[in-house]
């Protein structure tokens, strides 16, 4: 076993969850060997033809990473991980925190074709598509930023793609409807933590409207203009936002959550042209981290 391979005990995790093969004629490939040609290109970020030959050919592996971020599987796969979590009582909810952070595009990730991809077999877009690819002109150049939503073990529960010149508040609403975590004892999912918590660039009249009216507990700084809006407007301009400055401590927990991601350099930089595909790379290696028994194990 490679340095970075799944290992004996997260394999039996992962293995009841994988996609079952449907087509005749044949059978996929180990899950298990190609699984792990993914997880070494996102450890390393090497181009997918320098892959080494243990991992079998190249383009099987690509294929597979491709097809599965395109059909969702790899969405459906973290869904289910999430849902084993929750009930080994491994997801932290009395603190989520949200916060973005940009990727840098390499040139390599851009000229996609203007024309949408499609779904291998099926007639339609894979589900992660976006006409604008994700990527956004910032002062660097070409960047993609993640919006995340981390719980308090310094795991990802959620993330959205945008541009990279794309503002954090308007993604906030976006990124906590995708927090959605199964119950395996049936009922309805979760989605709801104890506590939110989020810099002053998550604060907005929407976006606390909408905390207070799913009974969502947050602490989100007021930045100084907004304060003196408030006040200028008198009785008008409603009560002061509380802020506990001990429980906005935690808040660093996502920006650590943040850093474990992008000790995956395929995240840190990205690679891939289409975002669908970005998506289920971010995707795998939210598993990754779910998978570690010790989430802060960098192996």
């Amino acid at each position: 076993m490679g340095r970075g391979d799944l290992t004996a005990d997260e394999w039996a995790r992962l293995k009841p969850h994988l996609p079952k093969g449907r087509q005749r004629g044949g059978r996929w490939a180990s899950h298990r060997r190609v699984i792990n040609g993914i997880l070494f290109r996102e450890r390393t970020g090497v181009p997918w033809r320098d892959l080494p030959a243990r991992f079998g050919p190249w383009k099987t592996v690509y294929e597979r990473h491709r097809r599965w971020s395109a059909d969702g599987s790899w969405d459906r796969i973290l869904a289910a991980v999430l849902a084993d979590a929750d009930a080994d009582g491994r997801i932290d909810w009395s603190m989520v925190s949200v916060d973005s952070t940009s990727c840098r595009a390499h040139q390599h990730a851009a000229g996609a074709r203007k024309k949408p991809p499609r779904v291998a077999g099926k007639r339609r877009t894979p589900r992660q598509h976006r006409p604008d690819e994700g990527l956004g002109r910032s002062r660097g150049g070409l960047t993609c930023k993640i919006h995340l939503a981390g719980e308090g073990g310094r795991r990802p529960l959620a993330f959205l793609l945008t541009p990279g010149q794309w503002g954090d508040a308007p993604q906030l609403i976006p990124v906590m409807e995708r927090v959605r975590v199964a119950r395996q004892e049936g009922g309805r999912p979760r989605t709801r933590p104890d506590h939110l918590g989020g810099d002053k660039a998550y604060s907005s009249r929407r976006n606390r409207r909408y905390l207070r009216r799913r009974q969502i507990k947050h602490t989100i700084p007021e930045p100084k203009d907004q304060r003196a809006n408030r006040r200028r407007r008198g009785s008008q301009g409603g009560r002061p936002t509380g802020f506990d400055k001990t429980i906005y401590k935690r808040r660093n927990e996502v920006e650590r959550t943040i850093n474990a991601l992008k000790n995956f350099r395929a995240v840190a930089t990205r690679f891939d042209k289409r975002a669908y595909v970005f998506h289920g790379t971010v995707t795998v290696a939210a598993i990754r981290l779910w998978l570690r028994r010790n989430p802060h194990d960098r192996s």
